[in-house]
């Protein structure tokens, strides 16, 4: 198995997928942009059976344990993060869809559909109801595609799916993720567009998407950790590497300490318990932005050069924290923590 594997012990067949994904990954590498080219690698991707390995059988995906699905998220995180996060939600749109959408599953699981997860409390989601219509502005979707459906988490335990044909995206500019398509969201739907999932168990799937986030943190931590320690290793500086001063080691060691902590929690917290979710997904991406900022100052000044892959994992992790929404997700975790998750849930009200 490949050393940079950060996490718990692996049985044989995550093992395998961890060799797969890294073949996979060295005969298509990033980074990516939002070009022509995400679309064919998110189909490879599920013909590899990866793009929704983690999501239930009975619905049509691969109905992998949970190890299984954060090695695919973490591997993905390391060489393509943006489609990691887009496959994390296509987990979770997997199994709140369910058989409801057959043709829909059918498209999502060979990769040839995207669907963007939002909570409608976020504070960049501001819908309305009003004359039979769903109107309003989801501030950025990163769904790896220029046309997703939308999958709207609404506190009443009722997710809602909108059609593409409801929506019109306008691309934002980002720091990172490159290939996520990151665009604002005009919402225009009449009542045959939107598509109440109800009897589904949101808590777990916003859970489920926040511990997934966690593993994809941890896989651009992993790669900034590992290519710090790759630079400092051949990098001679008074006669010696770099990994022959103290401080080096120190920080090269703390940085694949904060990646195994990621990683451990992304696999191991309950994702019905937001509490723990939050403190999963908030560790991890934090820590994803300080191992890449360590891992950057072990480059020293060519850390900040496009020619080396430092400053790309920092871009990265910021984005990362801001698609996932960290920030606001704390008050979810807060109120599930304190038993109010009614009063202000994963799930807030669609106004």
């Amino acid at each position: 198995m490949s050393r940079d594997w950060r996490g718990p012990v692996l049985e044989a067949d995550h093992r395998d997928l961890v060799a797969m994904l890294d073949a996979f990954a060295a005969d298509n590498p990033g980074p990516l942009e939002d070009g022509a080219e995400v679309a064919p690698l998110v189909v490879r991707l599920a013909e590899l059976g990866v793009w929704t390995l983690g999501a239930a059988a009975d619905h049509g995906g691969g109905g992998a344990d949970p190890t299984m699905t954060a090695v695919a998220f973490e591997r993905m995180g390391r060489y393509w993060p943006a489609l990691g996060w887009a496959s994390v939600q296509a987990h979770v749109a997997a199994d709140l869809i369910g058989a409801s959408h057959p043709e829909l599953m059918s498209e999502l699981h060979a990769g040839r559909a995207r669907v963007a997860v939002v909570r409608a409390s976020s504070p960049h989601v501001r819908l309305s109801f009003a004359d039979g219509r769903l109107s309003g502005t989801v501030g950025r979707v990163d769904a790896a595609g220029p046309r997703p459906h939308l999958v709207v988490l609404d506190n009443d335990g009722t997710a809602r799916l909108v059609e593409p044909d409801a929506l019109e995206g306008r691309g934002l500019a980002r720091t990172g993720l490159g290939g996520a398509f990151t665009s604002a969201l005009e919402v225009s739907a009449s009542a045959d567009q939107v598509h109440e999932l109800s009897g589904r168990d949101l808590p777990a799937s916003l859970g489920r998407l926040w511990c997934g986030a966690a593993a994809v943190a941890a896989g651009i931590a992993g790669a900034a950790a590992d290519g710090a320690a790759s630079y400092a290793a051949g990098r001679r500086q008074f006669g010696d590497a770099l990994t022959a001063i103290p401080t080096v080691r120190q920080s090269l060691l703390d940085q694949v300490a904060d990646t195994v902590t990621a990683l451990t929690a992304s696999i191991a917290v309950d994702h019905s318990d937001l509490a723990q979710a939050y403190a999963a997904v908030s560790r991890a991406c934090d820590g994803a932005i300080d191992v890449a900022a360590a891992a950057l100052q072990t480059h020293g000044g060519y850390g900040y050069l496009s020619e080396y892959p430092a400053e790309r994992f920092l871009r990265d992790a910021v984005s990362l924290r801001a698609a996932v929404d960290v920030q606001s997700a704390a008050r979810v975790g807060a109120a599930d923590l304190v038993g109010r998750r009614s009063e202000d849930s994963a799930l807030g009200a669609v106004s």
